[in-house]
């Protein structure tokens, strides 16, 4: 069978949607929140939902639950769609299709790392500092200024990705076709097949790459945020 679009592997495609899925309702329940409770720096006349909160970090979670699994695809089978080594050098070839796509790997690179900083921030907070007007709490502030560095990611992205591939690469992810090598009853098999790869391959401190430590950083921010608020807890 042919394909008129860009062929997007499946796995990728129900990881990236519920990831964006997830993500968009956090981001407008987020300014819900803010209008609802804040509203400093202006509002909009929304209906009053006392519990718009507790909607919002509904969203927030089932992101944060997604969320790993997308940035183990991401680092490892998508990696050539994210940032590369010699970035800086085809950063200097202005114009030309690679400074395109090398635009759009960092935009990759950088929604991912934007997003870490939103639901660590978000871990961070407590439900009733809103409700009580506690406004000034230091990471109500990061929290905040996450979503405000999110959104311009994902227009960056939105951007970037028509950019180089057009309407056709935007709608790719939307197509539900799959080819025999991406069908879910193989998924087993690729996942056992990777982790028996990783295992017998050794760390080498030498040879660890910046998309490496980048992957360490965001899967440490995350088991963080989870230990911690945990502790909060007690």
């Amino acid at each position: 069978m042919k394909f008129s679009q860009p062929y997007q592997p499946l796995l990728l495609r129900i990881l990236h949607g519920l990831t964006g899925l997830f993500l968009v309702a956090a981001i407008l329940t987020a300014f819900w929140t803010y209008n609802t409770f804040d509203g400093r720096w202006g509002k909009l006349p929304l209906p009053y939902y006392s519990d718009i909160e507790g909607l919002h970090g509904a969203f927030g979670l089932f992101t944060l639950l997604i969320f790993p699994l997308f940035v183990l695809y991401a680092f490892h089978r998508g990696q050539k769609k994210l940032l590369q080594p010699d970035f800086l050098v085809k950063l200097n070839q202005v114009n030309k299709p690679i400074w395109w796509y090398t635009l759009n790997r960092f935009s990759n690179t950088l929604i991912i790392l934007s997003l870490t900083f939103a639901v660590f921030s978000g871990k961070m907070m407590d439900e009733k500092w809103l409700p009580n007007g506690e406004l000034n709490r230091f990471w109500y502030y990061a929290h905040l200024v996450s979503w405000v560095i999110i959104i311009g990611c994902i227009a960056l992205h939105l951007l970037l990705n028509a950019k180089v591939g057009g309407l056709p690469l935007l709608l790719s992810m939307l197509n539900w076709r799959f080819r025999a090598k991406d069908s879910p009853a193989l998924w087993s098999t690729h996942i056992a097949n990777w982790w028996s790869w990783r295992r017998s391959t050794q760390l080498n401190l030498k040879s660890i790459s910046l998309l490496t430590v980048l992957e360490m950083l965001v899967l440490i921010s995350i088991a963080s945020a989870w230990i911690i608020s945990l502790f909060k807890e007690f």
